[in-house]
């Protein structure tokens, strides 16, 4: 079926959440899962996938350790770039815009909803940095458990979220022959401006 200007919803981040909805629905495997692009001070690029954690009229928020690669690339260039892609409904949407990190307080507030073990997690792991071996992970980890047992785990200074806010939303359906349909919404002042891309 045919996607056209007229069928989809003049606000990008609704349209988003109809299409999520279908993706959660449906048989896809990780429907949260994006893959979050950045690039570093000498305009190398990195992605990853990181899971969406919520998204709103600010944009689309995620978390991971300020110390990790992707966090020094975010706060460096202040960009980023994210993909979600639906196998199963034959459907990608792209988002382009500035990234910031998220208040202590929404950070705190989504840490405390985390599973006690992805919570010692986020305090065992220096991400990115190299490590001698899988046992010294699992010592800090251990080391934990004991220091954390019978209280709560705090959030570790160091871990947070990160708002993507959108500039750019672009929406892919698959379509036959290759004909697949794109539709882009581009920031225009408080509107959006929507257009339709040559596949």
């Amino acid at each position: 079926m045919a996607l056209d200007v007229g069928d989809v919803d003049p606000d990008p981040l609704v349209q988003f959440a109809a299409w999520l909805a279908v993706a959660r629905e449906g048989a896809v495997g990780e429907p949260d899962a994006m893959v979050l692009a950045t690039v570093d001070d000498e305009g190398w690029p990195s992605s990853r996938a990181v899971l969406l954690r919520g998204f709103d009229a600010r944009g689309f928020v995620f978390f991971t350790n300020y110390t990790s690669a992707k966090a020094r690339e975010l706060d460096g260039a202040g960009r980023a770039s994210l993909t979600f892609h639906w196998h199963a409904p034959h459907r990608q949407v792209r988002v382009v815009g500035p990234a910031e990190r998220i208040s202590e307080t929404e950070s705190d507030d989504y840490f405390a909803t985390r599973p006690r073990g992805s919570q010692l997690a986020a305090w065992a792991s220096d991400q990115s940095s190299v490590v001698s071996s899988r046992a010294e992970l699992d010592t800090r980890y251990a080391d934990l458990e004991s220091r954390y047992a019978g209280r709560d785990v705090p959030r570790p200074p160091h871990w947070g979220g990160y708002r993507v806010q959108p500039l750019v939303v672009e929406l892919w359906q698959a379509g036959e022959n290759r004909m697949h349909d794109r539709l882009r919404y581009a920031r225009d002042g408080a509107d959006w401006r929507i257009e339709r891309l040559a596949p």
